[in-house]
This record gives structure tokens, sequence and C-alpha cells, in this order.
């Protein structure tokens, strides 16, 4: 079968004056996804399906985006949290073309359209823009080549190109022979959409097809431009946790193409999850099973240990942080050690070649140069200075039930092992706090700290036994 896909050659009509209007279909609830989350609101590297969907639409510059949803679409709404959206309801699931139709009253006569997918995430911002491009005039679908064409439609070509879309259910058996199908996703003037409107629905689903507007078009003796994607993994839609994780494992393979290509050295690309934005150095290393979310930035020369998540935060130049160390929202300051099994909660700034060891957490801390705090530690609403060392099992007691209050260590103290600041409190510059002491009251500037209860030894105590039966 022949068929051919159209290209704008003059640069002159490639250039669309209208202003473009994007509908996003994300009213079906996905019941083969077996979860009580709608399908659109399952999660791609930590987004929403819609959540991507709408990034794209957004880069295309519209002048409006119009997501339609169904009537338990304010859940939808509620998790997506964007104002600038133009909501549609569709309060009766009779298809695509049905679907399509709800939006239309908003969507002015001289717009160019696109209609996306919710629940399709990784179509490229550069297929959208050739389907665009070949949509000013007359309708384009977007189309792909597939090994496996099991459950989508097919595309019907002949020599004026593309003639007709059949949906699988009511394909025969030579048509579902055909390897070339449909994405969904459809470009063109308004006025072609607004034939939405009037479709029938006289077919196996009893159901309104977008895809109907193909023969319709060409009925009229108007033609219907076909543009191929260029890479059909990212057209694909998502309907099973099997698709989802297919889906997830496509994008973050491309996610650690893309750091390799900017220099970042992966110990296993497929053993890295990006699920967010992040900004790189020269020489970067990421040991296996590192996860990255929110926006982070590593400088030059970081080193990430296995079993890492980062969530947005910013380290400096030379860090390394050591196995399953958790940070979010922190920033570690130039040539520091961080890990392993380190928690760093938000709030916290080290300032440069600090030292968090083995099972040290530290929350809204601010944290001097060059101060370590090396093992088995609690840290919390703290304003530490330089070069203060705090030893195994130091804690600052932050909280009384019902506020949070504030300990100030200055620089150069020493703190003695198994010892509980109890704030709030100031501890002075150059202080020294024996191991064991329990301190409540501020300690002054160069002096030694030290309270412990006196030693007792009970003769004749007898240990709790349990009873032998």
């Amino acid at each position: 079968m022949q068929y051919t896909m159209r290209w704008l050659s003059d640069a002159s009509k490639s250039m669309n004056t209208a202003a473009i209007h994007i509908v996003i279909l994300a009213a079906g609830k996905g019941s083969r996804m077996q979860s009580s989350r709608h399908k659109v609101l399952q999660l791609l590297a930590g987004q929403p399906l819609l959540a991507h969907v709408v990034a794209t639409a957004r880069s295309l510059h519209p002048a409006a985006i119009h997501c339609v949803i169904g009537t338990d679409g304010a859940v939808i709404r509620k998790a997506m949290d964007d104002s600038a959206i133009q909501w549609v309801e569709q309060r009766e699931k009779l298809g695509t073309g049905h679907a399509v139709a709800q939006a239309m009253p908003g969507i002015p006569e001289s717009a160019q359209m696109l209609v996306l997918y919710g629940d399709t995430p990784l179509c490229s911002r550069a297929d959208l823009q050739a389907l665009l491009q070949q949509s000013t005039e007359q309708l384009a679908v977007l189309g792909m080549e597939l090994d496996d064409p099991t459950g989508y439609g097919r595309l019907l070509c002949d020599g004026e190109g593309l003639r007709a879309i059949i949906e699988e259910k009511d394909a025969d058996d030579n048509e579902r022979a055909i390897h070339r199908v449909n994405t969904g996703i459809m470009a063109g003037p308004a006025t072609v959409f607004r034939q939405c409107e009037t479709l029938q629905r006289n077919n196996a689903q009893q159901e309104a097809y977008l895809t109907d507007l193909v023969a319709i078009e060409r009925q009229a003796g108007r033609p219907v431009n076909l543009v191929m994607a260029v890479d059909a993994s990212l057209c694909q839609g998502c309907n099973t946790p099997q698709e989802l994780q297919k889906l997830e494992r496509i994008f973050q393979q491309r996610q650690a193409e893309s750091l390799m290509a900017r220099g970042v050295r992966l110990a296993d690309a497929s053993r890295v999850d990006i699920r967010g934005s992040i900004e790189t150095g020269r020489d970067v290393e990421l040991d296996i099973n590192v996860i990255l979310q929110g926006h982070c930035r590593l400088g030059d020369g970081v080193r990430i240990g296995a079993g890492c998540v980062l969530n947005n935060v910013t380290v400096e130049s030379g860090v390394t942080i050591l196995p399953y160390s958790v940070l979010e929202n922190c920033h570690v300051g130039a040539e520091s050690t961080i890990g392993p099994f380190a928690r760093i909660r938000p709030g916290t700034q080290l300032a440069g070649h600090n030292k968090v060891g083995n099972f040290v957490e530290l929350k809204n801390a601010r944290v001097g140069q060059g101060s370590k705090i090396n093992h088995l530690s609690y840290v919390g609403d703290t304003h530490m200075g330089r070069q203060v060392n705090v030893g195994a099992g130091t804690i600052t007691c932050n909280y009384d039930g019902a506020n949070k209050h504030v300990t100030v260590i200055g620089d150069d103290v020493f703190i003695g092992s198994n010892t509980a600041l109890v704030a709030p409190m100031e501890v002075g510059d150059g202080a020294t706090i024996g191991a064991g002491s329990t301190l409540s009251k501020d300690v002054e500037a160069g002096t030694l700290a030290v309270e412990r209860a006196p030693a007792r030894t009970i003769r004749g105590w007898k240990r709790p036994r349990k009873p032998r039966h």
C-alpha cells in the first residue's frame, strides 16, 4: 500500500499566525490500572502522567490549554492545582469525538487545534511541532510504526495520503495486519474539529470516534496529512501497570543518556532514577540505585554512593555522599563528606569542609565551615559555628512537646559523646562540654561544662527474673 507524508517545503507556509489551542483528553478513569488513583494521576518519574503532558503542551506556547475530565474530575483538578488550565467536564463517556466536542465552545473559529491525551506522557515536542506545521490548513494525524500493533487503530493510506483510521475492534484481518498505527494525536483548524459535535456512534463501541474526522475530510475532498513519529516508543499510551513500568524505563533510559552526554559517569545507566531536573558540573559520578528528585544541582567532582536519595538539594564541588544517605531541601558546601546512612532534612545548610557521618540526622541546622558531626547524633534547629566537633550520641533537645527551640553553638566548640543540649540555650566560642552531660543553661565561652549524676553502687540488688514454669 502506498501513502504520502506531506511536508511543507515553503518556509512561509510553515509560519502559522493562528492562535494554538491544545485540548488534552483526560476523562478515562483507567479501570485496567486496578487502582483507586485516576489513570492520568499515576506517577511517571514522580509526577502525574497528566503533568508531563501539560508540560509538553506548554512548551508549544499555546493560547490556551483545555483539559477534558469526567464527572469525577475534581480530584484531578486538585492534584494538578493549575489555574491556567481551562477545565472542561464530559458528563457522559461517549467517545473521544464527544470529548473534544465538549471543549469546542471555548475555542475560537480562527484557532489551530492540537489534541493530546493525558495518558500519553512522553510524546516529543519535535513531533508535535512537525504536526502543527502540517496542520495549518487541513487535518493532520501523528502516526507510528509498531512491531506489535495490537490495541491500536490502523492507518489506511492511499496515493493521496491518509484516507481513514479504523479501530482494531472494527478492523478485518487484513487491516489488523497493518503495522502503521494511530497515536490518537491530531491537529488542524478549529473548523475541522467543530464537526465532532455531529459525529455518529454507529460502531462496535457505540461511541463518537475522533478518528472519523479523517474519513469525513477525505469524503469532502480535503486531504489529510500524515506525520510519522521519529521514535514510536515515546508516543505509546499507558493503560496498565505493565505499560506504566515500560514507560518509566523508557523515560529513565533517556534521562540517563542525557546525563552521560553531559559527562556524568553512571555506574549502571539502568539503575539510576531521575524524578525532576538536574544541573551537573564536570566529573560527577553516580553509583547504582541513586534517586534524584525535584531540582538538584551537583557541582564539579561530586560523587554519590549507592542507594542515595536526593530531593531538591544543592551539592557544591568536591562533595562525597557515601552510600544510603538521604538528603532533602538542603545545601551541602564544598569538600564535605556525608554518610554513610546519614539523613539531612529540610532547612539544613552546611558551609563546607564538613563531616556528617553514619547515622547522623540534621534538621534545619546551619553548620559552619569545618565542623564535624561524625556519628549517631541528632542536631535540629541549631546554629553551629566553625570548627565544632560533636561527639557520638549527642542530641539537641529542640522540642518541648509544643514548640521548637533553637540551640546556638559558637566556633571551636568541643562537645563530648552522649551529650544532651536542652534548647533554648547557647554554647560560647571555645567551650568544652564533658561527655555524658545534660545541659539546659548557657555555657560561657572558653569554659568546661560537665553535668553528671554521681555514681552509686547498690549492694544486694536483685535483678528481676521471669518466673519459671
